[in-house]
């Protein structure tokens, strides 16, 4: 190692301390994941992410997605593109107000796992183009007792499969 050029050994070290670095990051983001998502004994706490909102993990047709919780939304939806990754079955079309405004959309139909024990069998979801994060709307959450309360919240899943 003495006859490797100054440059070398700097480089070296900088690089090791880097990736040190990275995967420090990493490993914290991870707890800090896990820790705002608990399920135990019928009851998920959430507690609110940075961004002010709240993401509950699931699954849909067996891919693993985090949905943005949200209130405000009528039905569940995903991205057409999603959609479309999982070949789920389009059963119709619907017109839906987002945001961004008026925008034209499909029904699939497709089995919802919520981490902490809901489940939702052969659920209608709206699909629609250029939505970022899935959202988890009162379809499933007007069938679940919950309150928010300090950034957190507690939803009583009570064995909910629907």
């Amino acid at each position: 190692m003495s006859d490797l050029p100054g440059w070398v050994k700097h480089t070296t070290v900088w690089l090791v301390l880097g990736l040190g670095l990275t995967l420090g990051i990493q490993a914290w983001q991870s707890r800090a994941k896990a820790s705002r998502f608990v399920a135990q004994a019928g009851t998920v706490s959430i507690e609110r992410d940075g961004d002010g909102h709240y993401r509950w993990p699931g699954r849909v047709a067996d891919r693993e997605i985090d949905f943005l919780v949200d209130t405000g939304a009528t039905a569940s939806a995903i991205p057409l593109a999603l959609a479309q990754q999982l070949g789920l079955k389009v059963v119709g079309t619907v017109q839906s107000q987002t945001a961004g405004g008026l925008v034209t959309g499909s029904v699939v139909i497709a089995d919802l796992e919520l981490q902490g024990g809901v489940r939702v069998e052969r659920m209608r979801l709206t699909a629609l183009p250029g939505l970022g994060t899935p959202l988890l709307g009162m379809d499933v959450l007007g069938r679940l007792r919950w309150q928010q309360d300090a950034g957190r919240l507690r939803v009583d899943t009570g064995g909910a499969t629907q």
